[in-house]
């Protein structure tokens, strides 16, 4: 449960959330904002959420401070530009996700947020290991944290030696409970979504057979897309996935390597297909997180960046009911025992020594319990245990 610190609380809440949900409404930001809103579901919380005062004042002044952040780590006085924070209690623990270093800017927003807070950790999202040193400046904010988590593991190790704080991987999650088809299992009346990065000459093949059969293929046509409200975005987004039959998913951008420096990594997108109960196609990443957490049969159908007999792949694939449901039911299991945000957030809070809450230990039973009916609903016994 979150709280507006505006307002009292029933219960005192032990855990204290910067959110940037009023700066920021990319749609690329969705799964952190749904880790943000899965903490409040099984932990006591108080969320912080600044605004930004549009006047051509304060997005000088704003601009000026960033720049001065960006170059030097450090932050001028923002006074009037945001809504200050004054805190008049103290946490066990104080949580930012964090997309971007450029982000940690906002950490200004809170006055004495570390004498407030006994333990400070900070999910940083997307930092590729190439580009660690360009952004050292502002990594010296992560001083303050007691560790630092991020979704890419191959920049770990850099970021962890320039801050000289604990610094360790945590895979992507998912809101298991949510994106679950079950128990009322819609039908998958859309054979196939696309979201996002995608092989041209595989887009291209699926919008023929779409144009020409009875099939329907889903995909996204907007760049630099941002929601209007968080809720309704992910809402539809789960929606669409538990209606889908088939799921395009490919490691994160596998089309701009010099960028990522050839790094590869598990992202986002493979939780949520598979959290969906679709099949999954695509392009696994060559790194150790994926068969860590995609170690069961037939989690992700491979296809070759140059694919040009997709329509053949999923025919192929259709004469295999049995196999079909066997591998939605062992995805939908996987994600509910093993990907939902309550288990990272476990690690999170055993890293820095809190225990675990009564809404967490909650939410796990929900999980295995929903398990087991997927499991039952299914003509194959999950191996899972």
């Amino acid at each position: 449960m979150s709280h507006d610190l505006s307002r009292s609380t029933p219960a005192t809440p032990r855990v204290l959330i910067l959110s940037m949900r009023n700066f920021v409404s990319h749609v690329g930001r969705s799964f952190l904002f749904e880790l943000e809103y899965s903490v409040c579901d099984f932990e006591q919380v108080d969320v912080l959420a600044p605004n930004f005062s549009p006047t051509i004042f304060n997005k000088i002044t704003r601009k000026i401070s960033q720049s001065t952040f960006e170059a030097t780590g450090k932050t001028l006085p923002i006074g009037s530009t945001y809504n200050q924070f004054s805190l008049n209690q103290e946490y066990d623990l104080f949580l930012f996700i964090c997309q971007y270093p450029i982000e940690l800017y906002y950490l200004n927003s809170i006055k004495d947020w570390r004498k407030k807070c006994r333990k400070a950790v900070c999910w940083l999202d997307e930092l590729w290991a190439r580009e660690v040193h360009l952004f050292k400046p502002q990594l010296t904010a992560l001083k303050d944290f007691d560790h630092v988590f991020m979704d890419l593991n191959s920049s770990v190790k850099k970021v962890a030696e320039t801050i000289g704080r604990p610094c360790s991987y945590l895979p992507p999650g998912i809101d298991a409970l949510k994106f679950c088809p079950y128990p009322s299992q819609p039908q998958r009346s859309i054979d196939v979504c696309s979201i996002g990065r995608r092989p041209a000459s595989i887009h291209e093949s699926l919008l023929k057979k779409a144009d020409k059969n009875n099939f329907f293929y889903m995909y996204d046509t907007m760049r630099k897309s941002f929601m209007r409200n968080y809720n309704d975005h992910r809402s539809l987004y789960r929606n669409i996935v538990k209606r889908s039959r088939y799921f395009i998913a490919y490691k994160p951008k596998f089309n701009l390597t010099t960028h990522t420096g050839g790094q590869e990594e598990l992202n986002v997108r493979f939780f949520e297909g598979a959290a969906g109960g679709a099949v999954i196609l695509g392009i696994p990443p060559n790194c150790d997180a994926f068969p860590q957490n995609f170690d069961w049969v037939d989690a992700v159908i491979s296809l070759p960046e140059d694919t040009t007999n997709i329509e053949e792949i999923i025919a192929h694939l259709d004469t295999q009911p049995e196999r079909l449901n066997k591998i939605r039911t062992d995805n939908v299991v996987n994600s509910l025992l093993r990907h939902d945000w309550v288990y990272r957030w476990e690690k999170i809070l055993e890293a820095v020594d809190i225990p675990v809450s009564p809404g967490m230990i909650q939410r796990k039973t929900k999980l295995k319990e929903l398990a087991k009916i997927v499991t039952e609903n299914s003509n194959f016994t999950n191996s899972i245990q």
